[in-house]
């Protein structure tokens, strides 16, 4: 369970976010706004990268900012670039690079790496040089490192920016079909059909919350 208890943000003078009140225990959940709505600073708080001014956040009951290790343990993160997140030269030795700090031999890490990659649309990639993959394959690399920590949350940040529309499409249907709970913070409202509940964010509060058809449509009358 995620839980926002009156969660307020700001930098310097700018208010990003104000009294924000959630629960989250659904499977897919979505964040969408305008930029500068809040909605990623309110993702980044779930694993402690960004910390509430006002109020707390919850996670399974853990706050982020007093039991940062325990909610990381739980809480897995994918930024926008994938470049960002991948720190090794091959795929199999960047998924690996995860499980450094989990005990096992060198040669099980290696080997559940390239179980998760090929589980996962990269068989066959653990040789791979990371940097010389296509940007739909990153972006997979990205979550490939997350999901071999078998988190219980996992938090995307606009993960399809950079892809084309193909690999959006494989990228979102491969969210669907993953055991953990997925925020997803995006602006491509195409995608979201499937999704349990869509929350829009405009000038840091929340203004609508509902199955996607609904709050997708509040949005859009938003926007316009």
């Amino acid at each position: 369970m995620i839980e926002f208890e009156g969660v307020g943000h700001h930098y310097g003078d700018r208010v990003v976010l104000s009294g924000v009140d959630l629960r989250l225990p659904e499977r897919r959940v979505a964040f969408v706004g305008a930029n500068g709505s809040g909605k990623s600073t309110l993702a980044r708080m779930i694993n402690g990268l960004v910390q509430p001014a006002t109020g707390r956040v919850l996670v399974d009951g853990l706050d982020p900012s007093r039991d940062g290790r325990e909610v990381r343990r739980r809480v897995g993160f994918v930024f926008t670039n994938p470049d960002s997140q991948i720190v090794m030269p091959t795929a199999g030795e960047d998924v690996a690079f995860s499980l450094r700090r989990s005990g096992l031999p060198a040669k099980e890490r290696a080997e559940r790496a390239a179980e998760v990659l090929a589980q996962h649309g990269l068989a066959g990639y653990a040789d791979h040089p990371a940097h010389q993959l296509s940007g739909g394959q990153k972006q997979l690399l990205a979550l490939c490192a997350m999901l071999v920590l078998e988190p219980a949350v996992l938090v995307c940040d606009e993960p399809t920016t950079l892809l084309d529309l193909r690999n959006k499409r494989r990228f979102v249907d491969l969210l669907a079909g993953l055991e953990q709970q997925v925020v997803l913070v995006t602006h491509d409202l195409d995608l979201l059909g499937g999704f349990d509940r869509v929350i829009v964010l405009d000038a840091g509060q929340v203004v609508a919350d509902d199955t996607p058809e609904p709050a997708l449509r509040h949005y859009r009358k938003l926007v316009t």
